[in-house]
């Protein structure tokens, strides 16, 4: 199937404002991207590219005294498969684990291992290591945490969502992920498009979404706490430690959101 994406993305400033974006289709995905990928900023100023240490694809820019909207487009090619179900994928001992794996075992700003280790034991201890224990894991999070935009907030973390039952996508994800590392599973944050392609009408549309990928039998899979089933027409943008990793923007000064549009749809032929 082709899915286009794109988005428009509005911020007021009064002056002068360094900016790091990350709103770029991730390099895994390069190959599906049909033409080019478009992002630019209006009034006309310049974004310079580079890769951060996990990867991911940055623009840096200077917006204008007045703010700046940034645009986004492309074209992609997808299967047009559900998330992969691989009961057979094995947690690996951590000695066999590679060096550049190891990062996703440990603590980090929003997913406190030291503090909810005992509780993830005390959860999951009796799991089948590997996708059993993934799989629980990935239920458990998603039966005890309430969905609602108003329970977001940029300081939650793991540990809070655990305590309060309650978050946005990204919290799922921290939280899952988290038990995941105290489990001994590398586990890392990925954000990325996902529209409601080949589900039902969603009232609260999450056409940029959060969710995590573990470790097993030498191999990312992917898990999604929040909807706990193979979803389809994933587009990654990012993959971090947490969400404090893969922020679509940061600015370096006062900024104020006036604007954020996302489109994610599947391109029905004619």
């Amino acid at each position: 199937m082709l899915i286009k994406v794109g988005f428009e993305i509005t911020y007021a400033a009064a002056q002068p404002t360094p900016m790091v974006i990350m709103l770029s289709i991730h390099p895994s995905r390069y190959s599906d991207i049909v033409g080019t990928e478009s992002i630019t900023a209006e009034p006309s100023t310049p974004i310079r590219f580079y890769r951060d240490s996990f990867g991911n694809v940055c623009g840096r820019l200077m917006a204008p005294a007045g703010g700046v909207t940034l645009r986004g487009s492309a074209l992609v090619r997808d299967t047009g498969l559900p998330d992969a179900i691989v009961p057979s994928a094995q947690q690996l001992p951590i000695d066999q684990l590679p060096d550049d794996v190891l990062l996703y075992l440990m603590a980090s700003r929003y997913c406190e291992t030291d503090k909810l280790t005992d509780t993830a034991w005390s959860l999951f201890g009796n799991t089948t290591p590997g996708w059993g224990r993934v799989a629980a894991i990935t239920t458990f999070v998603h039966n005890h945490v309430t969905f609602g935009y108003q329970h977001a907030h940029h300081m939650k973390s793991a540990h809070d969502v655990y305590e309060q039952g309650a978050g946005v996508c990204r919290d799922f994800a921290h939280l899952a992920l988290t038990f995941c590392r105290c489990m001994g599973i590398p586990a890392r944050y990925c954000t990325g498009y996902m529209g409601d392609i080949g589900i039902p009408y969603d009232p609260n549309p999450m056409d940029f979404s959060g969710w995590f990928e573990v470790y097993l039998s030498g191999q990312w899979l992917t898990g999604d706490a929040r909807h706990n089933k193979p979803r389809i027409g994933r587009i990654l943008m990012g993959t971090g430690r947490d969400a404090a990793d893969v922020a679509l923007t940061t600015s370096f000064g006062r900024m104020d959101l006036v604007k954020f549009l996302v489109i994610s749809d599947e391109v029905v032929a004619a």
